[in-house]
């Protein structure tokens, strides 16, 4: 069961790499992951299902990726933001291919929904505070769009900037 799984998402990642979902065929999957397609069907209900599990696999394996998570807070939103891209920049050719195209905002999305978790788990009262929801927004979606964005800058001046402009915007808030 857990050698045929592989074998599908393995075969399933070669193709997306080439090419978009939506020009994948169930029939080329099976044939190169070696199955037939009841074997498909018994792990997933389409294409779409198989795309969704590894892309919700990838930000779980992104989130857990970022140290300190516990220790998030609205004190140290540069230092959160820094550990996301640099998560984020750790599965980068994973995410260039789950997430090409149309599925950046899904990626960005999630993790943003997740960093947003992991902070109102810890403070409850700031779960419906407009500000601290577009802040986190901000923090998450401006982060990884700064990245896309701006590929041939180094690094480390990606990261001091993205940094410098947090702490601003925390400022502006307090």
């Amino acid at each position: 069961m857990e050698k045929t799984e592989k074998a599908i998402k393995n075969a399933f990642m070669e193709l997306r790499s080439k090419k978009p979902l939506e020009k994948i065929t169930i029939k080329e999957l099976c044939s190169l992951a070696c199955i037939n397609k009841s074997t498909f069907y018994a792990h997933y209900e389409d294409l779409y299902a198989l795309s969704d599990k590894l892309e919700t696999e990838t930000v779980a394996s992104v989130i857990r990726s970022i140290p300190h998570a516990q220790e998030y807070s609205f004190e140290n939103l540069d230092m959160v933001t820094r550990e996301v891209c640099l998560a984020f920049l750790s599965h980068l050719s994973l995410i260039n291919v789950l997430f090409s195209g149309k599925g950046q905002s899904y990626l960005t999305n999630k993790l943003e929904a997740e960093v947003k978790r992991s902070i109102f788990e810890k403070y409850p009262q700031y779960r419906e505070d407009a500000e601290k929801n577009i802040l986190l927004s901000y923090c998450v979606q401006g982060a990884y769009y700064a990245y896309v964005n701006n590929q041939d800058v180094d690094m480390e001046t990606l990261l001091e900037t993205i940094e410098k402009i947090v702490k601003t915007l925390q400022g502006l808030l307090k």
